[in-house]
């Protein structure tokens, strides 16, 4: 993916303020936002939903707001961790419940926030 279509997904994610529709993942019955649902269409990202829907999920237990960010390691972290991203969970105050690193990846942004609440998975504009 070029730069300008990377600066462009950026530029459009700005625009979502709430949500005019909810979308569910059958299975997990969890709902994501109008936000996401263009993200995981132009970047082809939905696998990153799903995911983070399973992880924060898991976590509800001992926080109800989840906040997850994606973020692509610089090169030298990526020399010594072996991940080329990871994606942290934390309760929104700092405090990291869970942390995972993906080897590879193909998502085109190099740091994303969401959030996780009432089993709902939504761009950090939409909360």
């Amino acid at each position: 993916m070029s730069k300008a279509q990377v600066n462009e997904i950026k530029e459009r994610l700005q625009y979502f303020t709430g949500t005019e529709m909810f979308y569910q993942i059958p299975l997990l019955r969890t709902r994501f936002t109008d936000g996401l649902k263009y993200l995981s269409e132009v970047a082809e990202c939905f696998w990153l939903i799903t995911d983070t829907s399973v992880i924060a999920k898991s976590l509800m237990n001992r926080s109800e707001f989840v906040t997850i960010d994606f973020k692509r390691l610089s090169e030298e972290k990526q020399d010594f961790t072996g991940y080329e991203a990871e994606i942290v969970y934390s309760d929104g105050n700092d405090n990291i419940l869970e942390k995972h690193g993906y080897r590879a990846t193909d998502f085109p942004l190099d740091e994303l926030r969401l959030f996780f609440v009432n089993d709902t998975l939504m761009l950090l504009s939409e909360y």
